[in-house]
């Protein structure tokens, strides 16, 4: 579905992606981990074509996303759905409004029709009756769900998440991931997540990538990755101070 392959990106003379090279199969969530400022993000970007690579390149379903002009990546986009590591909610529009926002911009429905698709996709993550609530009445956790309602509000086939569970409390979190694993299932999409939550990675994710100074140091399962004989791999995971991970 996905094949990225010798990534480099730099940023003036911050090396940020160092020849990163990953294979994410078709209706697979791949988990990447790795520590905050080592590249997650601009993976995210390359992949969507946000940003465009030094060297290497990203190619999705055969097409290089990198080489698209701008009305060939506006199509390729509609492939994605994307859950924003802030929920990324327009705050002047209702919830109905911002879950239906696609479709708005790219199909002919009616106010009407849009808002019952809506209350439909709501109704996936959960959320019923807060239609006509404004984003600041939401809490954090109704604010992430909302931003994955309008996620996959146009039936994507690759879901990517930026830092699901950032700034929610364990319950909460949890209730992401089961809605991820569950919307997996349904939807049957392929999927990229970020994250630093090894509880969260564990529980998404059919498989694991951890990226460490540019590049993909380990790819497995969750249970080979717990498992995983490299010093920095069990570091992170183990959230320990003592290792070869500098602390910054």
């Amino acid at each position: 579905m996905i094949d990225i392959e010798d990534l480099h990106k730099r940023f003036n003379s911050k090396v940020v992606l160092a020849g990163l090279s990953l294979t994410i199969e078709h209706g697979e969530t791949m988990v990447v981990i790795g520590g905050s400022g080592t590249g997650k993000s601009v993976l995210l970007k390359h992949v969507i074509g946000l940003m465009k690579p030094d060297q290497g390149r990203v190619l999705v379903e055969g097409l290089e996303v990198g080489g698209l002009d701008e009305a060939r990546l506006t199509e390729l986009r509609k492939k994605f759905g994307m859950l924003f590591q802030g929920s990324a909610l327009f705050d002047s529009l209702s919830v109905w409004e911002n879950v239906g926002f696609w479709m708005t911009q790219h199909t002919k429905l009616s106010p009407r029709e849009i808002r019952e698709a809506a209350r439909d996709k709501l109704a996936l993550v959960g959320l019923k009756g807060v239609e006509d609530l404004m984003p600041a009445e939401l809490s954090g956790g109704m604010k992430k769900r909302v931003g994955l309602a309008r996620a996959i509000a146009h039936d994507p086939e690759i879901m990517l998440y930026d830092e699901p569970t950032t700034g929610l409390d364990p319950i909460m979190a949890d209730v992401i991931n089961e809605l991820i694993v569950r919307l997996k299932e349904q939807l049957k999409v392929t999927s990229i997540a970020i994250t630093h939550d090894m509880t969260s990675a564990y529980k998404i994710a059919d498989r694991i990538a951890m990226l460490y100074q540019g590049r993909i140091l380990e790819v497995g399962t969750p249970d080979e990755i717990r498992g995983s004989a490299s010093p920095v791999v069990r570091q992170f995971i183990s959230g320990s101070a003592e290792g070869p991970i500098a602390v910054m």
